[in-house]
């Protein structure tokens, strides 16, 4: 496995980390099932990744549980990063609670269904408006010195928010929306982001030596080889919620997309290799989050750090981009 270092941190992060979504179960992510969910993490620590994110609101607590089960024995060969910042109700309605009880709540949770003393990585999920940053920044602040968490880190945060966190402690990392068909997006599920990934975020991480994490690598499955133009997603699977891959807007991504599967067959790799592949070979991405559900496609994604776009092959990925600019940058 391929690893990368970054000014902020004293440790390797492998290429290819683990996003644990998909572990919230099926009743967020079809096709999901606990023991596989298990089995894969484990498969995924065997490859040599070593980065897992997760958050308490992926399947409301059954993703950490997950995972926490799965790496019984082996909490020392990974890094754990999990999040703070989204509370929800028995509905199912979630809202941003950045608040200084509700952090100390959700990091004793997390502990326990992680089956761990300490977060290695503590990501604020999303802003809170309702609530100054320095005061969310204190209260982390005071867990790093308790030992509960190793380093904080922020997501979805804009540059100037993630400039006013910094002056109140330090940030490790910037997880945010990145891939090659949404480079500088304004909006993830229909909700706006106040942040603009290629233009402002990965200059801010490489300036301050700071982990970057794409999230949604594959846009959620449209850049691998079997996504089809007529898939259906129902309510039971959280893709139903994304306007770009649902008609109108599907039809313009889907085009690219089979344009960039050419490309794939012609250098003879699985499509989803070489998206993985393009964000690794840019110099500010550090572990690149894919989600896997079953042990075929942690392997696969774990292939991707076994070889390299040559220059020649990231020109080409440019020149089939560049005609939809505008679209991979709103």
């Amino acid at each position: 496995m391929k690893m990368k270092t970054v000014a902020a941190l004293d440790f390797e992060l492998s290429a290819v980390g683990f996003g644990c979504w998909a572990a919230g179960g099926s009743a967020i992510w079809n096709g999901t099932e606990d023991a596989e969910t298990i089995r894969t993490i484990q498969r995924a620590v065997d490859l040599g990744i070593n980065l897992f994110d997760v958050a308490p609101v992926y399947g409301f607590g059954h993703a950490e549980l997950m995972l926490g089960r799965a790496l019984d024995g082996r909490r020392s060969e990974v890094i754990i990063a999990t999040k703070c910042g989204l509370r929800w109700d028995d509905a199912g309605t979630i809202v941003n609670d950045l608040r200084p009880e509700r952090i100390r709540q959700e990091i004793e949770d997390s502990l326990r269904r992680l089956n761990t003393d300490y977060v290695d990585i503590y990501q604020m999920h999303w802003p809170d408006p309702a609530t100054p940053v320095a005061d969310s920044m204190q209260t982390l602040m005071a867990l790093r010195d308790e030992g509960k968490i190793r380093h904080i880190g922020v997501s979805n945060f804009s540059r100037a928010l993630t400039d006013e966190a910094r002056k109140y402690g330090s940030i490790v990392s910037h997880q945010g929306l990145y891939n090659m068909l949404e480079r500088d997006p304004s909006q993830y599920h229909g909700i706006p982001l106040t942040y603009r990934t290629e233009a402002e975020i990965l200059p801010d991480c490489v300036e301050h030596g700071l982990a970057f994490f794409p999230y949604s690598p594959l846009f959620q499955g449209l850049l691998t080889d079997h996504f089809r133009a007529d898939q259906h997603f129902d309510g039971q699977d959280v893709r139903s919620a994304n306007p770009k891959l649902n008609p109108p807007l599907l039809h313009s991504f889907y085009e690219i997309r089979e344009k960039l599967l050419n490309f794939a067959r012609e250098i003879d790799k699985p499509l989803s290799q070489v998206a993985i592949n393009w964000l690794i070979a840019q110099p500010a991405v550090t572990s690149v989050i894919c989600g896997a559900q079953t042990i075929a496609h942690v392997e696969e994604n774990a292939a991707s750090a076994s070889w390299e776009l040559t220059p020649s092959m990231l020109a080409e990925i440019e020149s089939i981009l560049q005609p939809y600019h505008d679209l991979l940058h709103s």
